[in-house]
């Protein structure tokens, strides 16, 4: 037996036929041979392909982006292991909702019936919406099957995520939607039983901009058929204009609060640490026409200034400072030119990480060794008491001295010789290396 139903699946049948189904949805694939795009797990012998065959499906997360066929596979592993099908959305669902879904599968399992629930954006439930899953995946009375567009290492409970298996599902490629397309023009519940003239070009077009989303080619398919030119026999016809009209800007794949939000700041970073400025204004104009906040560009790139450049160029913070200031002020579009002129800035300028890595290993030690006191030398004595326990006893006054230095212990006793400011022969830094380097053998020369 096999039942389609859906947490607010008595809503939806009041209006069943009220409104022409959209063509993404009329010509759903039903069944594996239908479905186009992830052979990485659906090909002949891959993974998901032998689960399915072999009805051993468990509970999983599909992760993706939008309109790679998330919902349809979970539909058509239903389908195929003659499982009840709940159609759950988290957007508009709460733990009301979850309870009565997970009574109605424990009816079916009470009658041998198989129930497999589909949590559409599962990233969007909260913990205790996610853990109201749990002991009903754990004793068996749901196969759930979640899908994100989000990481689920972030976005999903460790102990539900270690329960299902993840599906990374990757974005079409424009020939597996060109067939999408070429078959909802053929198929009868798409355009099958009307004459629709559009070329291979256009289908191309099509495929490009939708950016590996079949359901945005699909729907923009139905939106350039539908403004095409209807002759008198009834043949439409999609012209170059009409295409252009329904494509005219192309939307730029970006989630401000996503992984590709992270993986393109850390394209934006890399580019500049790796000296290469048309890289770098590439990653940086992808994230300000997407929307990003160029103030949260502006904070990263001022701290890639001190953790990438330091001292090798004091001025490099300046620049990235300034940038920052400009963006606070003026904002988008004009300050798109200040972050290119910093980040071009930081491309070129020498590198060196050696103030990063001085603080990384003295945190390393600040954390392991917590109780090491403050030297006494170097305690302030404001109270007689501090005073008579010899704060402060000792104290060398730097610029007191001729050469402005004294040979004072400021280092706990169990840290005495460690180095963490390391510099390099980078830009400036090279003079600091230089000035370090008299510092200690001053130092050495003055030794109690």
């Amino acid at each position: 037996m096999n039942a389609t139903t859906g947490a607010n699946w008595q809503e939806e049948s009041l209006f069943e036929g009220a409104a022409p189904q959209p063509l993404a949805a009329r010509v759903r694939p039903r069944t594996l041979e239908e479905f186009v795009g992830q052979t990485h797990l659906l090909g002949e012998g891959k993974v998901l392909r032998r689960l399915i065959e072999s009805d051993q499906v468990s509970s999983m997360i599909f992760w993706g982006p939008p309109g790679v066929g998330k919902t349809t596979l979970a539909r058509i592993i239903a389908n195929r292991t003659q499982s009840a099908f709940i159609d759950f959305s988290a957007v508009n669902s709460g733990i009301k909702e979850i309870r009565e879904v997970m009574r109605r599968a424990e009816a079916n399992r009470q009658i041998s019936e198989r129930t497999i629930v589909f949590v559409d954006e599962i990233h969007r439930f909260n913990k205790a919406q996610q853990d109201a899953f749990l002991p009903f995946v754990e004793k068996g009375s749901i196969i759930l099957i979640g899908a994100t567009t989000e990481n689920p290492s972030f976005e999903i409970n460790g102990a539900l995520l270690s329960r299902c298996k993840v599906f990374v599902l990757q974005a079409l490629s424009e020939d597996e939607i060109v067939e999408l397309l070429q078959h909802a023009l053929s198929d009868p519940r798409g355009f099958g039983d009307e004459t629709v003239h559009i070329d291979d070009e256009a289908l191309k077009a099509i495929a490009t901009f939708a950016n590996g989303d079949a359901r945005s080619a699909l729907s923009t398919l139905e939106m350039v058929v539908l403004n095409g030119d209807v002759a008198e026999d009834g043949a439409t016809t999609v012209t170059p204009e009409t295409l252009e009209q329904c494509i005219s800007r192309k939307s730029l794949l970006y989630d401000k609060t996503g992984e590709e939000h992270y993986n393109l700041i850390s394209a934006l970073h890399k580019s500049m640490r790796n000296s290469d400025p048309d890289a770098a204004v590439y990653w940086l104009a992808r994230m300000l026409e997407a929307g990003e906040d160029p103030l949260y560009v502006a904070r990263r790139v001022t701290r890639f200034a001190a953790e990438d450049v330091g001292l090798a160029d004091p001025h490099a913070l300046e620049v990235a400072v300034a940038a920052f200031q400009a963006c606070h002020l003026i904002g988008m579009p004009e300050c798109t030119v200040h972050l290119t002129e910093a980040v071009v800035y930081l491309s070129l300028a020498p590198k060196s990480n050696a103030l990063y890595m001085a603080y990384e290993h003295a945190k390393r030690d600040a954390l392991t060794q917590l109780a090491d006191p403050v030297p006494l030398v170097i305690r302030n004595a404001p109270t007689r008491l501090m005073k008579e326990l010899d704060y402060g006893k000792g104290y060398q006054y730097a610029h007191s001295t001729e050469d402005k230095l004294t040979n004072m212990q400021c280092l706990p006793d169990s840290l005495v010789g460690r180095e963490y400011y390391r510099p390099t022969d980078q830009g400036l830094e090279a003079k600091y290396t230089e000035k370090l380097k008299q510092v200690k053998e001053w130092k050495r020369n003055h030794a109690e």
